[in-house]
Formats: structure tokens, C-alpha cells, sequence
């Protein structure tokens, strides 16, 4: 019986406490992020978490964290694998602007190579929230995909895997015949916090290198973005007494 294995997507972005104190480049061509303390997408924290709970039920053997970008991203997949996975993959780039499309081409042919059953990745990441990856990979792939999962089941042999998730109506529950591509969302689980233990045992798990020209894939961008801007400033709030002086305020503001 072959390996069931999970492939995880992690990637290295603003940390979600210092969003606030991102500003842009004075000619508006990009955002200014040098300085700023760095960790793992949250949305990214919650799928490793969720690769190692099915691996802590039996419903895979291995959980294989991957990160693409520069030489730093290797703290991001040592934290992956101190929250639980079993080795990881860094696809080393300096390409200042990495964009979905890339990184999906990428997961890919990653995925082409290590055979998963199962590629779990973040809905989104809080840097860009292009909510892309995902699908897109999928896509390449020619591969089912369940977006925003809300809850995941995988069955016992990893020949399918139910998602469950949030839509308007209330819950939509799709089964997925593997392989699949998974995008977690925010309420399927708490992700959990390795301890000084783990945090040591990861340093000697292993990590294998590689580039984009070794897997065959161009990373230039493939859209040009013309401008970036700071969201414009609200204006301060008002507490009213009455909804007498509510309805004053609104048709005052017109």
C-alpha cells in the first residue's frame, strides 16, 4: 500500500499584529514590508493543524510542509514542522512578486513529485487575500477541490475526503475523491503551539531545497499592478441619544 501523505502549504507574510503598519512606497508601485516582524499566514497555521489531526487519526502517514520564496521561508516550514510535520520543501526564490499563479504552478509540480493524497492549504493569505491558490491549483492539477472547509472528514483508506462548509443557506457538505485540493478556513480548528520539545526536534527534520528553474516553472509576474494605496481615513464616530437625533444625523450627512 502506498504512502498516504498530505502536502501542506505554508507561506511567510506580515504577521497578523503588525498589518496596521504596512505602508506603501512613495511612488504607490508596492507596499513597504522591511522591518516588520514576519510568521506564518494564520490561515496556513490552521491546515498544518489540520494535517496533523488526520494524521493523529490514522487517515494519513505523513505530512510534508511546503514554502516557496526567499531563504527565510525555511523558519516558516521549521515552525510547520515543530507544529507536527514530518519534513518539508523549500522552493527558494527571490522573485520580489510572487503571484498566485506561480505559486500554484509550483505546489503543482511539487505535487506531481511527492504524490499526495490530500493538498491542504490556506483560503487565503492576510497579505494579499487573493483567495486564489487554491483553486488555481487544483485547476493545474486537473484535481476535486473543496474551498473554506469548515470541517473535514477523510476516510479511513484516504480514497475520499468530505468537506464541510459555510455558505448563506447554512452548511454545504461535498465528498471528494482523492487526490484533492483542500483551502481551510478560520473555524475548523484552534491551531496549536509547538513546545521548546518540538521546537529543538524540528531543527533536525528534514528539509530538501529546491529551486524554481529545477521544477520547470517561470515566476515572473504575469500581471502588473499599477497602483497601491493606503485605505482612505473614516471619519471619527458619533454617539446619539435618541433615534430622534439618529434620523437628524443621517439626512443631515444626505
Amino acid at each position: 500500500m502506498s504512502k498516504r501523505l498530505v502536502l501542506v502549504g505554508v507561506k511567510r507574510c506580515v504577521d497578523y499584529s503588525q498589518v496596521n503598519l504596512v505602508r506603501t512606497k512613495p511612488d504607490k508601485s508596492a507596499l513597504v514590508t522591511q522591518n516588520l516582524k514576519m510568521s506564518m499566514n494564520p490561515f496556513d497555521e490552521i491546515a498544518v493543524t489540520e494535517a496533523v489531526k488526520l494524521k493523529k487519526s490514522n487517515a494519513i502517514d505523513e505530512v510534508v510542509a511546503v514554502s516557496i520564496g526567499p531563504k527565510a521561508c525555511q523558519e516558516i516550514i521549521r515552525k510547520a514542522l515543530a507544529m507536527g510535520a514530518d519534513r518539508g520543501v523549500h522552493v527558494e526564490t527571490d522573485e520580489p512578486e510572487l503571484q498566485p499563479l506561480a505559486v500554484s504552478k509550483l505546489i503543482a509540480k511539487v505535487a506531481e513529485k511527492e504524490k499526495p493524497s490530500i493538498i491542504l492549504l490556506g483560503k487565503q493569505a492576510i497579505d494579499d487575500d487573493s483567495n486564489q491558490t487554491g483553486q488555481l491549483t487544483a485547476a493545474l492539477l486537473g484535481w476535486p477541490q473543496g474551498t473554506q472547509a469548515y470541517k473535514i472528514n477523510a476516510s479511513a483508506d484516504s480514497k475520499s475526503v468530505e468537506v464541510v462548509k459555510e455558505v448563506d443557506a447554512g452548511l454545504q457538505t461535498v465528498n471528494l475523491k482523492t487526490p484533492c485540493v483542500v483551502t481551510c478556513d478560520l473555524r475548523l480548528n484552534e491551531p496549536v503551539y509547538a513546545n521548546v520539545k518540538e521546537v529543538m526536534k524540528a531543527r533536525t527534520k528534514p528539509l530538501e531545497k529546491l529551486t524554481p528553474d529545477q521544477l520547470g516553472v517561470d515566476v515572473k509576474p504575469r500581471i502588473k499592478v499599477l497602483e497601491v494605496a493606503q485605505p482612505t481615513a473614516k471619519k471619527a464616530g458619533k454617539i446619539v441619544e435618541s433615534v430622534d437625533e439618529l434620523l437628524a444625523g443621517l439626512k443631515k450627512e444626505g
